[in-house]
């Protein structure tokens, strides 16, 4: 016996099967999105910019260029912004151990601003002032030109956008500080930076 085969039968089955197909089609996941907020754009930027300066500093000390018949040449010229910023990054560098001893004699801390800052003087012997004091300007200088680094090489960022940079350098900072660090935090208090 033939069955027969009405329209709204047929509608029916037409629905199941759009419906069966739209059901499994929307169960697996869709678009991967990721939201990434502004201040995690930044320290995105910044981390970028610095790694590759950072791998400048690399190259910069281990080229020499040497022609074929064997003779050093001089290696091209950076432009100056880079130039500044590498041997910004190398002095910094070279003082990292100074800095470090007086961070961990809680002498210096990190501020607010991506600096830092002397936080105890009257810590500091008298025949070494000179030194803490120029220590502390170099680091800062060396710091800034690589926040206004950061500025010149990214066309999103402004002018108006550095206190931002200056933040995140800050918070940057602060989390590679080692526990028992002076580190400021965003508002203004400073604080040992606790263990763990």
């Amino acid at each position: 016996m033939a069955r027969i085969r009405s329209p709204r039968n047929m509608w029916f089955r037409q629905c199941l099967a759009l419906c069966s197909m739209a059901a499994l089609g929307c169960s697996g996941p869709l678009v991967g999105v990721t939201v990434v907020d502004e201040k995690t754009a930044l320290e995105n930027q910044v981390l970028g910019t610095y790694q590759e300066l950072s791998q400048e500093v690399l190259l910069v000390a281990s080229v020499r260029y040497i022609d074929p018949e064997g003779k050093l040449v001089a290696r091209p010229a950076l432009p100056p912004g880079k130039e500044a910023a590498i041997r910004a990054m190398q002095r910094s560098a070279f003082n990292k151990d100074d800095i470090d001893r007086l961070k961990a004699q809680g002498i210096l801390g990190e501020n607010n601003v991506g600096g830092v800052t002397i936080v105890a003087p009257d810590k500091i012997a008298s025949d070494r002032q000179s030194f803490v004091t120029n220590l502390v300007d170099e680091e800062n200088t060396d710091r800034e030109v690589l926040m206004q680094r950061i500025l010149a090489t990214n066309e999103k960022l402004t002018q108006q956008d550095m206190p931002k940079i200056r933040g995140t350098f800050a918070a940057l900072n602060r989390d590679r500080a080692r526990p028992g660090d002076f580190v400021q935090l965003e508002e203004g208090t400073w604080i040992q930076k606790p263990q763990g």
